[in-house]
């Protein structure tokens, strides 16, 4: 149960950032995860590579372009910097719920999520009625992947900026990201994503993700059942907002390797539309 939990703490982002794109009003996306930012004064490129946050190992791969762009970057930034021992001792704490989840929810919802738990997981209400709604979706989330050894590309980067003795950032910090989750959905809306989430649908943003098939992710994640606009501006576009008032600065004088949820690429007020916007050269790295 603890390996679950952490691991499921490890992709409440991915809960988060993937399943709710509901809107891409952006240009059509080259199929490419990496992505180059320079001009407007830089004096080196940065690179902005949308992530799938959690995978099988199995599935796991990292591009040759993509080890050669953080090679070249003196500087990794996250969405949240879990290489940060203060970040992870918020994660651990904001796991569990503020009152238990059989006080929280009502009676319907309590049946509801129960049914939802035993066909995921085989767990009960009552195993997880100390954690958030959000960290049961995310424990929901690791099972939808199918297997038992998972890898997060997060962790990974970490590993190597270690290994290369380059700083380690983040654009916000597990605090602001709960208050996020926290004012984007209610308790129902949580619980028809929890319905949402299953194996085939993880399987095909995996195999749209192992071809860089930016477009097909978003084609996966597109339910309007499982969202709403006000939602999408919370968890998407705002965030998205705050984090490219944040980069200019940190890729001014370095090199920065961004790493976030690939979520975060499209839409009307995607990254790379935020970017363009204040002048800087966004493309694709190909090859």
């Amino acid at each position: 149960m603890k390996k679950l939990v952490t691991s499921a703490l490890a992709v409440i982002a991915l809960v988060f950032s993937g399943t709710t794109q509901a809107q891409n009003k952006s240009p059509e996306l080259e199929n490419s995860l990496l992505w180059e930012v320079s001009g407007n004064g830089l004096s080196k490129s940065s690179y902005l590579y949308g992530t799938i946050h959690a995978i099988c190992s199995k599935d796991y791969f990292l591009s040759e372009k993509t080890k050669k762009a953080f090679d070249a970057s003196t500087e990794l930034v996250l969405e949240i910097d879990l290489a940060d021992p203060k970040e992870m001792a918020d994660m651990q704490q904001m796991a569990m719920g503020k009152e238990p989840l059989s006080k929280k929810l009502s009676p319907q919802q309590l049946a509801k999520l129960g049914v939802i738990l035993e066909k995921a997981t085989g767990m009960t209400v009552k195993q997880v009625d100390a954690l958030s709604l959000a960290t049961v979706m995310s424990l929901i989330a690791v099972k939808s992947f199918g297997c038992d050894d998972i890898k997060f590309y997060e962790m990974e980067f970490i590993e190597q900026a270690k290994k290369r003795n380059i700083d380690i950032g983040g654009l916000e910090t597990v605090k602001s990201q709960v208050k996020v989750l926290e004012n984007a959905y209610t308790d129902d809306e949580l619980l028809n994503m929890l319905e949402g989430l299953n194996t085939s649908l993880t399987s095909e943003s995996v195999a749209f993700y192992k071809t860089e098939n930016i477009k097909g992710l978003y084609g996966v994640t597109v339910d309007e059942k499982m969202s709403s606009e006000k939602t999408n501006k919370i968890i998407l576009d705002d965030r998205n907002g705050n984090w490219v008032k944040k980069m200019p600065q940190l890729m001014k004088n370095q090199s920065v390797f961004f790493a976030v949820g690939s979520a975060h690429l499209g839409g009307e007020y995607s990254v790379f539309n935020l970017l363009r916007k204040g002048r800087y050269k966004v493309k694709p790295i190909m090859n």
